[in-house]
């Protein structure tokens, strides 16, 4: 009997993203339209935007995935979408297709929880290099434009379970990132051009204190500060600070204006916009974010005698993030994983192959499920 297939549907943010997956491993399409265009203008996400273009994108995207798969919406025996966290307009548009779908096909119908999608991302691709099993217990770093949180995992007969040791406070990691980006007059999205840049400024230059984590045990006890949690408004406040000290709004406006006249800059275009305090400024920033995000998480791992460490989510793109976490985890003889970078970002993949385990369990959603904007993990 040939493994069944689910179309995945991610409409979290601002990635209208479709995916067939056939038996949790083996990937047929993944199909991903970018806003990008659309929200530059505006140097971040207007959730109102983003969910006026899932509706014009996810028919077409949808589509498409099918087309690339060589599925038809009757041939796929699943459908799986994404049920949060995330913008609630736009997951809401990712729902309802979702819906409509399974029950006009008469499909089984599978909600499927974003964060638990960015580790499966990982999973999906060691599952195509034969590395299929991992040992437990298990730590994985979530860490994106929307969320930074550090799950052990353990295994049973009925799946993964997840304890959430350690999150951010305010701001997410990949947040900072284009706040920074933003202030610093870099363009949009902000990761991708501070993670080019950074590679030719002086990390040191700019000495950034550890981050100080606000608003200490407030809420319940569950949702109190651990010695895990994450916090990067600090930082870039301090940033603000530099840029006021060090007179650097002129040339910030320059910068401004110099990207607004060019069609499409590249990296290369933006480092000549940019002097060597301002390449300083953007390394030593950088290199905060990441020895913040790797030393919180591999002594969480010591702590909890992890034996895999897994590293997704938007940011797990970053090229400086990746070879911090390689080596520093090498030295704690903890083996450590990381997503391809066109899985690191929301795509549907991950979707489809984190609904894999609950199609096996029969466990499909109920009509009356909805879009979970704070949805947890566990």
């Amino acid at each position: 009997m040939p493994e069944a297939c689910i179309l995945g549907i991610e409409t979290s943010c601002d990635e209208t993203a479709a995916a067939v997956v056939r038996g949790g491993e083996h990937l047929l399409s993944n199909v991903v339209s970018s806003q990008i265009a659309t929200h530059r203008p505006y140097g971040g996400v207007v959730p109102e935007l983003a969910s006026r273009e899932h509706l014009r994108a996810i028919v077409p995207v949808v589509r498409q995935a099918l087309l690339e798969a060589g599925q038809t919406y009757e041939s796929i025996d699943a459908i799986a979408v994404t049920q949060g966290p995330g913008l609630a307009g736009a997951l809401m548009v990712g729902i309802s297709f979702a819906k409509a779908l399974a029950f006009a096909l008469g499909k089984p119908l599978i909600a499927v929880n974003h964060l638990e999608g960015h580790i499966h991302a990982v999973l999906l691709e060691e599952k195509q290099k034969g590395n299929a099993h991992m040992e437990f217990p298990l730590l994985a770093l979530v860490v994106s434009g929307g969320h930074t949180h550090l799950f052990l995992a353990h295994q049973s007969e009925r799946g993964w379970t997840y304890e959430n040791i350690g999150r951010t406070r305010d701001d997410a990691a990949g947040e900072a990132f284009d706040k920074v980006a933003k202030l610093l007059g870099l363009g949009y999205p902000g990761g991708p051009m501070i993670d080019a840049l950074a590679r030719h400024g002086n990390p040191k230059a700019v000495r950034f204190g550890p981050a100080q984590i606000k608003h200490r045990n407030r809420g319940t006890p569950r949702e109190q500060q651990t010695l895990y949690d994450f916090s990067f408004s600090g930082i870039k406040t301090a940033v603000l600070r530099y840029v006021e000290l060090e007179s650097m709004r002129d040339s910030i406006a320059a910068r401004r204006q110099a990207l607004d006249a060019m069609d499409r800059p590249s990296a290369a275009d933006l480092r000549a916009l940019c002097d060597s305090k301002t390449l300083d400024l953007i390394a030593s920033f950088q290199r905060a974010v990441v020895d913040d995000l790797v030393f919180k998480t591999l002594a969480a791992a010591r702590e909890r005698e992890v034996r895999t460490l897994l590293v997704t989510g938007g940011v797990a793109a970053n090229s400086e993030l990746r070879e911090t976490f390689s080596i520093e985890a090498a030295k704690e003889g903890l083996p450590v994983f990381f997503p391809s970078r066109s899985l690191s970002t929301d795509n549907a993949a991950m979707i489809a192959t984190a609904a894999w385990p609950r199609y096996q369990a029969k466990e499909f959603a109920v009509a009356e499920f909805s879009a979970e904007a704070s949805l947890s993990l566990r």
